[in-house]
């Protein structure tokens, strides 16, 4: 089974990707709530896939996918903004992001998304 790590620094947002992830058939989840502790989690557990938030307090998700894809170039990750980001969405696909879902999430658009990544 797939191990997913969902970034941000909302508690709820975790939960709510989480939960409709769940629904879709994925149980294996870990969780940040910044930038620097995801690069430190990815090193540590190597996830099949990362959602990860772009705007949060100690490290962004723009520099987190940065230090993530130079230490694991094969790295699966899938940003998420909300509206009015598209600069940062934009250097994030440079980067290498498979994706982006734009807040607020509506539950298909995750679950096809993270399909599209990780076929069950």
């Amino acid at each position: 089974m797939y191990k997913i790590m969902v970034v941000d620094d909302a508690g709820f947002m975790r939960k709510m990707v989480q939960t409709h992830l769940t629904k879709a058939g994925y149980t294996d989840f870990v969780e940040s709530e910044d930038g620097q502790k995801a690069v430190d989690q990815y090193k540590e557990l190597k996830p099949d896939l990362v959602i990860m938030d772009i705007t949060m307090p100690n490290m962004d998700g723009i520099e987190a996918l940065r230090q993530i894809k130079a230490f694991d170039p094969d790295s699966k990750v899938v940003m998420c903004s909300a509206m009015g980001q598209e600069a940062m969405v934009m250097e994030a696909i440079k980067l290498g992001a498979l994706d982006f879902i734009v807040k607020p999430f509506k539950a298909d658009r995750i679950i096809q998304t993270v399909n599209k990544v990780l076929p069950l």
